[in-house]
């Protein structure tokens, strides 16, 4: 089966949010492709937690809360998602562009959104033997229920922001709580660092530093603990219920780089009138686009995104003059976001 759409977008992090909120302002429906299993990109799976200072009248959101409200603004658009696939493959043709993703998925569609930051994320993963049996049962690269980890004993891989700010959090209500990092140097935020320490020296966590993972201890066909070599050579297992490696996001521009787009080194180029990319039709947003005076920043995303909007509602209607209508005050946009009855 073939998905018919006058708009793909390919990546599902705020700039590719708000591409569906722009696209729908015009009229236009979207479908959102993306590699990961849930909305959001980055700010899900790298800083959920974390503070957000630059977002235009919102002074402190964390990145959830920013993923939250993008997906509430899009309501009213009902974007189709298909996530947890990669596009690879996109072919130019008379009606459009035909797209395959790594599920077989397959697209026709007028235009195509790129708005996958860097690329397409992958969590870097746990790279010991059985693994992957244990993958989202006691193996996890992201939290989506806190709840879930209550009274269990937990086993904490990586040394940034992600694995701190769950250690904080997590430890608390666990029953043991261990982190192993590769360093005794960390790269999160001094303050969690300063943190988590003075936790250790209470004994309320555990801290296995120089350390790396070698293995997995199971029994039964369950994850029962993680072996792991410390810095002296010697090996130490490390009882577990769970595992939560935070290892961060392996970018890769992946095929994205031979669909005979022009680039700048790993990033897209576009003009700054329409922000489309050296084949018409093809627009970049966000950080996978570049032109001169370019600033890697979500509100530079958000602005790119309204100016693609316009240049693909004037390409899907040619001939056809593009209004430029206000939300305060336009019957028509009031309609689409469905506050008719508001005003």
């Amino acid at each position: 089966m073939t998905h018919k759409t006058d708009a793909l977008i390919i990546g599902a992090g705020p700039c590719g949010l708000f591409q569906v909120f722009e696209l729908g302002l015009l009229g236009i429906q979207a479908d959102v492709v993306d590699s990961l299993s849930a909305e959001g990109g980055q700010c899900t799976w790298l800083y959920p937690d974390k503070p957000i200072y630059d977002i235009p009248a919102v002074p402190v959101c964390t990145g959830a809360e920013l993923v939250a409200n993008l997906m509430k603004q899009i309501e009213p658009f009902k974007p189709r998602f298909h996530l947890g696939q990669e596009v690879t493959a996109l072919q130019p043709g008379p009606d459009g562009f035909a797209v395959t993703t790594s599920t077989g998925t397959q697209f026709l569609a007028r235009t195509v959104f790129i708005a996958g930051g860097v690329g397409s994320f992958q969590p870097r993963r746990l790279a010991v033997p059985g693994a992957d049996d244990f993958e989202g049962q006691q193996l996890h690269y992201q939290v989506l229920d806190p709840a879930r980890f209550e009274g269990q004993r937990i086993v904490i891989l990586g040394g940034g922001d992600s694995a701190l700010d769950w250690a904080l959090a997590l430890g608390p209500k666990a029953k043991s709580l261990t982190l192993v990092h590769r360093r005794d140097e960390y790269r999160a935020a001094p303050a969690s660092v300063a943190q988590l320490k003075d936790r250790a020296a209470r004994g309320e966590v555990t801290l296995v530093e120089s350390a790396n993972v070698t293995g997995l201890e199971q029994q039964d066909g369950r994850l029962t603990g993680i072996v792991t070599q410390l810095a002296d050579g010697t090996a130490k297992t490390i009882p577990a219920d769970h595992v939560l490696a935070f290892y961060g996001l392996s970018p890769k521009l992946g095929p994205i780089a031979e669909w005979g787009l022009a680039m700048n080194k790993k990033t897209l180029a576009v003009d700054t009138e329409k922000f489309q990319t050296s084949v018409p039709g093809i627009f970049a947003i966000g950080d996978i686009c570049d032109y001169p005076g370019k600033k890697k920043l979500i509100l530079s995303g958000f602005h790119e995104a309204a100016l693609a909007a316009f240049a693909a509602k004037a390409l899907l209607e040619p001939g056809k003059k593009v209004h430029l209508q206000y939300t305060t005050t336009s019957p028509i946009m009031h309609k689409r976001l469905g506050v008719a009855d508001e005003g």
